[in-house]
């Protein structure tokens, strides 16, 4: 996962491997290739128009499908077409397109606000105090989005500046029956047959500024775009991906990886499966519960598939022994070095010691996440810290409550009602503190018993009348609350704002304390990363860092895969879908599907080699969660697939990463191209991006 400051560095393996533009010109963010990539802030796109057409995967867009479908009106299963833009669909408030255009090394300038004696916190703040002050004056000018991002465990800062689109709309989704054709059968699996792709459009005000939405908004102009490439790959050639993926652990301890094989993993199956029943139950009482519902179950069973890809690729390749052998050459590699190195020894120790200190509180930090994912306790929390941070000067508030989070905030409590139901809320919220009870006493928070008590039996009861007792289940008394003080938050009698107010103390300790731990941590993983960096280098290993939500490129080539003494063909094709359906979900394919692959109708998109459309294929390229919605490029830099998952043996690959088993999977552009043009008409989209 190099990053584009790295290419010149491996330009001769780039052209070796079959790139045809130059390394170099990949560089340039504001380039033909890379300026047209963009980030979701979850997921990838990329602009095929002169008129801000973006398009990604179908499930990176499913929220704004999930938003603007009902039981009635279900576009989630019936898909959607915009035939012009006054037809198109507002996404949710919180739907945003970052395009990046400058990412500049400030390590320098964060590491001379560190002083050697600071202890965790204040080495916490210090690096925060200054991340701010950096974002700050790089979002001076407006309409733009900044951050600092840490690499090499934090040996490295970057400043990523990005131009912010806040007005992006739903343009095209095929069916359900085609978008998630495979469902959560297929997720992670090969041979695929999913039509996994969307089609956005980016909006700005009459001035060409970054807007709200307004129906006075304009299609936003970019200053480039990626031309497609309707006849596709074939095995063997050249592809690269250039995407945004979220986290990889690469580089992380032996111990860290035997916490998420003996905790983490098996921990989170269990939540996940339980809340997902409690959502099935609900949905099937009510059809519009399981509409509102439908992007957090398919995020949810994505993961849940995945902690199990985890669990049973890091078994199979043995990963703790694994990561201890290459722990034990790094150490007797330091001990054959000078002085400076004994001290990175030291450092690593320290290192393993505080993330052994981290399992003390770890279960009652998970569920402290969980219960931000259950709507009222989120929306009370949210704004009454906001009311708190409110009473300081901007950069002083905490990250995520300043005056640039707001309308982010705002967004989110717009959004509930057609993200959730209050009874399924309800519910989820009751089984979270269930599992809160069964805490070892040293785990507990004194403020939250005291509001639950201890009785499992009484959980029930004491969440229907938090429930019954709040306003905060509608949209208006959300949005009122923002315009609350804190004072008069902390008077009110609301009892969701009651029940987060005599909490809040004993959380901000939580945070205060957690804080600290990271500061510690922000002075001893660079020393580790250090060593790391040294002992590859001198076994002459390229050393990129793991992923962390900045832009990537992976290249490799189109290639099948072999395992178990099989040996699986890089596509799928058209007769694949046919001979999966069911005619029952998740294999329910459309009619007209049906009728046009039993009649051949190929069109131009048919891949002679193979003797039909292919639908999906497998290159060998290094990628995972936020890549999804990366556009698949040829070695002239065009489009001919997007990337949306990889295989089951490749899941454990964000810890281990093996080139033999590792593989990438993509929706054809033909496939995308055939759906459109003979089974949901779209030739205006056609035309727009340039394909006859």
């Amino acid at each position: 996962m190099w990053q584009p400051a790295q290419l010149p560095a491996i330009a001769g393996d780039l052209k070796a491997a079959g790139l045809q533009l130059d390394p170099h010109d990949l560089t340039d963010l504001t380039g033909p290739t890379m300026g047209a990539i963009v980030s979701l802030g979850f997921c990838t796109a990329s602009f095929v128009s002169p008129q801000g057409l973006v398009v990604t995967n179908h499930h990176c867009a499913y929220g704004a499908i999930q938003y603007n479908s009902t039981a009635e009106r279900n576009l989630i299963k019936n898909g959607f077409l915009a035939r012009r833009f006054e037809e198109e669909l507002p996404g949710d408030p919180n739907l945003r397109v970052y395009v990046t255009e400058e990412i500049r090394d400030v390590t320098r300038e964060i590491a001379r606000r560190v002083k050697p004696d600071m202890d965790g916190y204040a080495r916490y703040e210090a690096i925060d105090r200054a991340e701010k002050e950096l974002v700050a004056r790089c979002e001076k000018p407006g309409g733009l989005r900044c951050s600092v991002s840490a690499f090499y465990g934090g040996a490295s800062y970057q400043l990523i500046r990005q131009r912010e689109i806040r007005d992006v709309r739903l343009v095209y989704a095929p069916a359900g029956a085609v978008g998630k054709f495979g469902g959560d059968v297929d997720n992670w699996m090969w041979p695929r047959h999913t039509g996994d792709f969307s089609f956005l459009r980016a909006y700005v005000g009459k001035d060409g500024k970054s807007a709200a939405y307004s129906k006075d908004n304009v299609p936003y102009q970019p200053a480039h775009v990626l031309p497609v490439n309707a006849d596709g790959v074939q095995a063997g050639d050249f592809v690269m991906v250039t995407g945004y993926p979220g986290r990889t652990n690469r580089y992380r301890r032996a111990a860290e990886v035997a916490d998420a094989i003996d905790w983490s993993y098996p921990a989170q199956q269990q939540i996940v499966t339980d809340i997902l029943g409690i959502i099935d139950v609900e949905g099937r009482r009510d059809p519009e519960v399981a509409v509102k519902y439908a992007s957090s179950v398919a995020s949810f069973n994505n993961a849940l598939k995945n902690y199990g890809g985890q669990l049973e690729g890091l078994g199979r390749a043995d990963a703790v022994a694994t990561k201890r052998a290459r722990e034990a050459e790094l150490d007797a590699w330091l001990s054959r070095q000078g002085t400076e190195e004994a001290a990175l020894r030291a450092d690593i120790t320290a290192l393993d010691a505080l993330l052994a200190s981290q399992r003390a509180t770890r279960d009652r930090d998970m569920l402290l996440g969980y219960l931000q994912r259950t709507q009222l306790y989120s929306a009370a929390y949210s704004v009454y810290r906001l009311a708190i941070e409110r009473d300081k000067p901007a950069l002083d508030r905490e990250s995520g409550y300043q005056p640039r989070d707001e309308a982010r905030i705002e967004g989110n409590l717009r959004q509930m009602e057609r993200r959730g139901d209050p009874a399924t809320d309800a519910r989820i919220l009751a089984y979270v503190l269930k599992r809160y009870q069964q805490l070892p006493a040293a785990q507990r928070i004194a403020a939250l018993d005291q509001w639950l008590g201890s009785d499992a039996a009484q959980v029930d009861p004491k969440v229907a009348a938090l429930y019954a007792g709040s306003a905060l289940g509608t949209t208006d008394a959300r949005l009122a609350g923002l315009k609350l003080s804190r004072k008069q938050i902390e008077a009110s009698d609301d009892a969701a704002y009651r029940m987060i107010v005599g909490l809040m103390p004993e959380l901000l300790r939580i945070e205060r304390e957690r804080k600290a731990r990271v500061g510690e941590e922000m002075k001893l993983r660079p020393r580790y990363m250090q060593a790391m960096i040294a002992f590859n280098e001198s076994q002459g290993r390229a050393v990129y860092p793991d992923a962390n939500s900045s832009l990537r490129l992976t290249y490799g080539k189109v290639q099948g895969l072999k395992k178990d003494g099989a040996e699986f063909f890089p596509f799928t094709t058209l007769e694949g879908i046919a001979a999966k359906s069911t005619g029952v979900d998740p294999f329910d394919t459309p009619q007209n599907v049906l009728e046009r692959i039993r009649a051949k109708d190929y069109g131009r998109y048919v891949n002679p080699a193979i003797g039909s459309v292919p639908v999906d294929f497998l290159a060998d390229l290094d990628i995972t969660g936020g890549n999804s919605g990366s556009p698949t490029l040829d070695a002239r830099g065009r489009l001919v697939g997007l990337a949306f998952d990889g295989v089951w043996e490749s899941v454990s690959a964000d810890w281990l990463f093996n080139p033999a088993l590792t593989r990438s999977i993509q929706v054809d552009v033909r496939y995308m191209l055939w759906v459109m043009d003979k089974v949901d008409g779209a030739s205006n989209l056609l035309q727009e991006m340039g394909v006859r």
